[in-house]
């Protein structure tokens, strides 16, 4: 199983102050971040893209690409990208320069957003919110196969057979389907034989079981080998030496970003309670000392039917840079030693 992260390069308030960091420092801090994560020999790392003030990350490429030329081996890859509301040309070019700066370590996680900030910024109808993914998936997924492409669509110009320059390193840049909890974003996935990538930021992993055996079952009836349909889990996580130092670490940040959220979307303010629940034995934030967070992935390994990558999602406790590193650096020589001896293969 692969371990890596998944950054959304989140710039939170001090809780004492109020003050917000310089944009400048936490962008030099995430680079630092993925630096740490290649020296401890984690596999992945991976930028959302947003366009919100609470997130750096709207040009997850760009930071990829200062990451890239900085480290040697982890893979690195988007968290995800907002195909709908991009040009796919443009998308395949971006990581396709990426993945020459890396030496062939880019992949890229395509999905249609949780946030629907990039819709109406790019001049897009959320009415088209599944059409436009269809469409454009289906551009970007034939730009990966050929150097020149014949295609017309409904939302971007058609093409004649232009080249599309430049060409990745690596024969086949992966490219996986990011998918939140819509039955047919899972059927869809398993339909191409394409890697998924699941959002699970709440409630419990086993909940999920259902949604991936239908991606397995959709994969197996379009005659798709189970080797082409690996499974990755996005969640909440976060390392400490103990518990309760990696509670209280990921805490802050977690409530703030969530009240925040939750006030749009008229949920019911956080409570720790809440939190307690999630970080617990039956909840799904993997947060917790190099023990209990392992034990707990291998768990959810089990409850899922096998998965094959594994990130965390750590941005909001970016309030606390050491706390961060250390939580890096458990993640890589004390997590991650024990998933792999486990034997659970990518």
């Amino acid at each position: 199983m692969e371990i890596g992260i998944d950054s959304f390069a989140a710039i939170l308030p001090d809780p004492a102050t109020g003050q917000l960091p310089s944009p400048r420092n936490r962008m030099a801090e995430l680079i630092e971040e993925v630096i740490a994560a290649d020296r401890v020999g984690l596999d992945v790392f991976g930028i959302g893209e947003h366009h919100r003030g609470e997130f750096l990350d709207s040009a997850p490429t760009v930071i990829l690409a200062a990451a890239a030329a900085r480290t040697e081996q982890i893979r690195l890859t988007s968290a995800v990208t907002v195909l709908s509301a991009a040009d796919p040309v443009r998308v395949f070019q971006e990581f396709a320069t990426l993945d020459l700066i890396s030496r062939g370590r880019a992949e890229v996680v395509v999905g249609r957003g949780s946030f629907v900030e990039a819709y109406p910024l790019f001049g897009l109808d959320t009415r088209d919110y599944d059409d436009l993914f269809a469409e454009k998936l289906d551009l970007f997924l034939k730009l990966g196969e050929a150097t020149s492409v014949t295609w017309e669509g409904r939302f971007r110009p058609a093409l004649r057979g232009q080249g599309v320059f430049p060409r990745p390193h690596q024969p086949q840049m992966p490219v996986w389907i990011g998918v939140g909890g819509t039955p047919e974003s899972f059927a869809r996935a398993g339909a191409l034989g394409l890697p998924l990538m699941v959002a699970i930021i709440g409630g419990s992993f086993e909940r999920f079981r259902p949604l991936i055996d239908l991606y397995r079952e959709a994969g197996r009836r379009a005659g798709h080998g189970p080797e082409m349909l690996r499974v990755g889990v996005h969640a909440m996580g976060f390392v400490g030496e103990t518990n309760a130092a990696a509670k209280e670490g990921f805490f802050p940040g977690w409530a703030h970003l969530t009240a925040k959220i939750g006030r749009e979307r008229g949920w019911s303010p956080p409570t720790r309670q809440q939190f307690e629940a999630m970080a617990g034995p039956e909840g799904a934030f993997l947060v917790g000392d190099p023990a209990t967070v392992s034990a707990k992935i291998l768990r959810a390994s089990e409850e899922l039917g096998g998965i094959s990558r594994i990130t965390f999602q750590m941005s909001t406790a970016s309030l606390e840079p050491a706390a961060m590193k250390r939580s890096i650096e458990l993640l890589g020589t004390e997590v991650a030693p024990v998933i792999r001896a486990s034997g659970r293969k990518p």
